[in-house]
């Protein structure tokens, strides 16, 4: 296996899995994005399973690589939501979804060129 793509999909899973896991516990910053961003809070649990579905898939595609890459597809779809999201309320602070949507985007570009190319 690529050490490239365990890197790579390990960093992944770690920042999909840490948002998922403060999601679903009901830590303040979700909500407060929620707040900002007009979602209603009892979405905030759904968007983490979201994320910990996401984040399983990832790891699970070591094993199943389709599935790895479903994964990575969908949640690249995930963050462009949140990208809709901040930007339907007018808000500019896109550091932490762009961190996000880069390590995702990666994960998919190197799970694509690793296993289908």
């Amino acid at each position: 296996m690529s050490a490239l793509y365990i890197t790579v999909t390990l960093v992944t899973a770690f920042f999909t899995g840490s948002a998922a896991v403060f999601y679903l516990i009901g830590h303040e910053y979700p909500k407060s994005q929620a707040d900002m961003k007009g979602i209603p809070r009892r979405y905030v649990p759904v968007l983490g399973s979201l994320l910990a579905a996401g984040t399983a898939g990832l790891l699970l595609g070591f094993a199943v690589p389709l599935l790895g890459t479903v994964a990575a597809a969908c949640l690249v779809l995930y963050f462009t939501g949140a990208l809709i999201a901040h930007l339907r309320v007018g808000s500019r602070n896109l550091v932490g979804w762009a961190v996000f949507f880069v390590t995702v985007v990666a994960d998919l570009v190197t799970n694509v060129s690793y296993h289908w190319v």
